[in-house]
């Protein structure tokens, strides 16, 4: 039987909802699972380093390679471009690779219409108060960026009913076994396995 392609997971919410804490959490969780390395012409923050966390590049080589048709998605968030490399991602779903794309409501819906497919899951905060807690306690944002970040969390929100799946991040390891329930579904889909099928009854 031919190799499987690799499942697609495109991952959105707010900023501060969790989604960078559960990736890596999931990372260690779920076998075969692999999270895009996005571009950005954002700084980095802290300990971060280029082709790590992300790509980090200057507007001018963003823009470049948007007319070069490089990227799989692109958006423009919180005053910086973000976007998501396409054969990088191309080639490990190819390889059976699982692969998770943290990315904005804006790119979410990109994928999904250039792709056709994927499993769209929206991380949200318990509330909004909460929400502007983990803001000052991750100590990276001024106050005025705070502010930006929940205004924006709010058209975010709405953005939630559009997804297949959604996640209340109470806690890191509860909204991880939510994540590994998903895919575990997924994967068991009819369409996902009727191959196996059709060679029993051949």
């Amino acid at each position: 039987m031919k190799q499987k392609r690799g499942q697609l997971i495109i991952l959105s919410g707010p900023s501060g909802a969790g989604k960078g804490t559960i990736c890596e959490a999931a990372l260690k969780a779920i076998p075969n699972l692999k999270i895009s390395t996005s571009a950005t012409t954002r700084k980095p923050r802290g300990t971060e380093k280029n082709g790590v966390e992300y790509f980090f590049l200057s507007e001018a080589a963003f823009k470049k390679k948007i007319e070069n048709g490089e990227f799989l998605e692109y958006a423009k968030v919180h005053d910086h471009y973000y976007g998501t490399p396409k054969a990088h991602i191309v080639q490990m779903l190819d390889k059976g690779i699982d692969v998770i794309l943290e990315i904005d409501v804006q790119g979410a819906a990109q994928i999904k219409e250039k792709m056709g497919y994927g499993i769209t899951i929206f991380i949200a905060p318990p509330s909004l108060q909460e929400l502007q807690e983990r803001l000052v306690d991750r100590k990276t944002d001024s106050a005025e960026q705070i502010t930006l970040r929940m205004k924006n969390a709010q058209t975010e929100l709405k953005q939630a009913q559009n997804y297949d799946y959604i996640i209340v991040n109470r806690t890191v390891d509860q909204a991880v076994d939510d994540l590994t329930a998903i895919l575990r579904a997924e994967k068991c889909r009819s369409l996902n396995n009727l191959e196996i099928i059709q060679e029993m009854l051949m």
